[in-house]
């Protein structure tokens, strides 16, 4: 069964509702909530039971044409049955796929996936196939939950 978790931190200068509209833009959850962490910070977390919360991110990857860096990237991010990256929230609010690599990278700190499947890299080849020039060389189907 998949899982898919998005966390993101609100920070005190931050509107929780603008953090909101970040993930949504990227993705559909079955659940969200807003966890306080004291001192003025908060975590929005979201949560998906399957890989189609996904696909709003899967559409973001192919409209910035970015599906080679995104491949190479999330690949590194696989370990056991889990794979993690990292988007930057400000290019989210606007509906904008970012990879982060460094946290430093996204100033208002970054949002960051957490996918639990079977077959992370299974995921990754649905996410970001292999491409040949900049188009995939094949699309693969949405990974069975």
């Amino acid at each position: 069964m998949a899982k898919v978790r998005v966390e993101a931190e609100i920070r005190p200068t931050e509107d929780v509702e603008r953090v909101k509209r970040a993930v949504l833009n990227l993705f559909r959850p079955d659940t969200i909530r807003v966890e306080d962490l004291g001192s003025g910070y908060k975590l929005l977390v979201a949560e998906s039971y399957s890989l189609r919360g996904l696909l709003r991110l899967w559409e973001g990857l192919r409209r910035e044409r970015i599906l080679d860096a995104a491949r190479g990237y999330m690949l590194r991010g696989i370990s056991g049955d889990t794979l993690v990256f990292k988007l930057n929230k400000q290019a989210a609010y606007v509906g904008r796929v970012s990879l982060v690599d460094l946290d430093s990278e996204a100033p208002m700190g970054p949002i960051v996936f957490t996918v639990e499947h079977s077959d992370p890299r299974a995921v990754v080849d649905w996410l970001a196939p292999p491409t040949r020039m900049g188009r995939p060389i094949r699309e693969y189907p949405m990974p069975q939950d």
